[in-house]
């Protein structure tokens, strides 16, 4: 499937193992924090540190937040030295950040 087939792909054309992976993922951006985390990393990839420094949140509330995103297939990481650095998996997230914005 080339990318045009799979941005032109429906809800009604998802299997159900794929709108149970989709449920999930909405519902793990669906928390406020997250949605913040989310919108730092919008076009951007930051450690733990600089993601609750921006946030004046606890790190192990920032880290908590992080593992559950990452766990459902939002984030991805990439670790370089004793950094830790998230960034969206998938590029098609910055829609959803930008239509929860407008729809708001």
């Amino acid at each position: 499937m080339n990318i045009t087939d799979h941005l032109s792909m429906k809800i009604k054309d998802l299997n159900s193992e794929q709108l149970d992976a989709a449920a999930s993922m909405l519902k793990a951006i669906a928390h406020p924090m997250r949605l913040s985390i989310l919108n730092l990393l919008d076009n951007n990839k930051l450690n733990v540190s600089e993601i609750h420094e921006k946030l004046n949140i606890q790190q192990s509330t920032t880290s908590h937040h992080l593992g559950i995103l990452k766990d459902k297939g939002v984030l991805s990481s990439l670790r370089k030295g004793k950094n830790t650095y998230y960034f969206l998996k998938h590029e098609n997230l910055s829609k959803i950040i930008d239509c929860v914005s407008k729809c708001v």
